[in-house]
């Protein structure tokens, strides 16, 4: 049997934008939580912490433009739905069951129940004001609903072209979470040396290690004593954890094989995950803080924004 014949753009593009739009939908809901839970550990806490979390997830620039300063309900109002902001939660879901919508015929009905139901439910929880009392809520429904359609996914989707897709757009987008996420405490949150090492330094990491559902399977592997590098080496270089840039890396080198076996070929995609994976997160955990941990991350992120970019030319997302 020769090759297959490529799948038609727009139906690989729909796929890897509905999964990294229900991503980062989930994953805005776990900054949010990351900097409430960081706040209530910090002296003398401002709502210019907001900024520092909205830089982080790429959305202070947009912000800048509607606002003269920031609060934080302005700020969590801005994350969570309001119309200019194209990253939003709303926006993300919003926009992730259109592309499902596009890309039916390509999903099982469980796939796109969930997709849609989810989208209904979190559609009702953000309307109106936001109150306080009700962002646990709404933050614990949306990573329930993300957590609902990959169930759906991994138990009807065939193991195939489509699937490859789904789980590129997810780990591409979860790599970058980790990678800002991790930079939210380390470079942003805590930019004082001299907080390093205190009770308020270990329970900021531990609450970045909960903001990744990381907390059990931490403690589990490295007890109560460990540190922020053991933290770091946790989120960056353990293959066992889900979250882990590493973990990101090797599905998306899975499924990017997957996709030369289907097409026989090798393009251009494949070559940048594994010269990302052999330069970047094959050296140890005092290599990278001795590199800096911040460069180090910013160097991830705009890897795997180009990785992303190629994947986008290599399968013809818009022909």
């Amino acid at each position: 049997m020769g090759p297959r014949k490529l799948m038609l753009g727009n139906t690989a593009n729909g796929l890897f934008w509905t999964y990294r739009l229900l991503e980062r939908a989930e994953n805005m809901s776990r900054l949010i939580e990351t900097g409430q839970r960081i706040a209530l550990t910090r002296l003398n806490s401002s709502d210019k912490q907001w900024l520092y979390v909205m830089q982080t997830a790429a959305v202070s620039s947009e912000y800048t433009k509607y606002y003269n300063k920031v609060e934080k309900e302005a700020a969590l109002d801005w994350m969570l739905k309001h119309p200019k902001n194209n990253s939003s939660i709303l926006s993300s879901i919003t926009s992730a069951r259109q592309n499902a919508k596009m890309v039916r015929h390509a999903l099982t009905t469980d796939v796109w129940e969930a997709i849609n139901g989810s989208f209904l439910d979190i559609q009702n929880l953000l309307k109106g004001k936001i109150r306080e009392r009700d962002l646990s809520i709404i933050l614990r429904t949306i990573k329930q609903s993300a957590a609902l359609v990959r169930g759906a996914t991994y138990g009807t989707m065939l193991r195939n072209e489509e699937y490859d897709f789904c789980r590129l757009g997810t780990f591409i987008e979860r790599a970058d979470n980790t990678a800002r996420i991790l930079d939210v405490k380390y470079y942003v949150l805590l930019p004082s040396a001299k907080a390093v090492g205190t009770s308020i330094d270990n329970v900021q990491w531990e609450t970045i290690l909960r903001s990744v559902s990381a907390y059990g399977g931490f403690r589990l592997e490295y007890g109560h004593e460990a540190g922020p590098s053991d933290i770091a080496k946790f989120l960056i270089l353990d293959k066992r954890m889900p979250r882990s840039l590493i973990y990101c890396c090797e599905i998306l080198k899975l499924h990017l094989l997957s996709l030369c076996s289907t097409y026989s070929n090798k393009p251009a995609s494949f070559s940048q995950i594994m010269q990302l994976q052999n330069r970047f997160l094959t050296h140890d955990i005092d290599a990278i803080f001795e590199f800096g941990l911040h460069d180090f991350l910013q160097k991830m992120i705009s890897l795997f924004a180009d990785l992303s970019a190629q994947i986008e030319i290599d399968y013809r997302f818009y022909k």
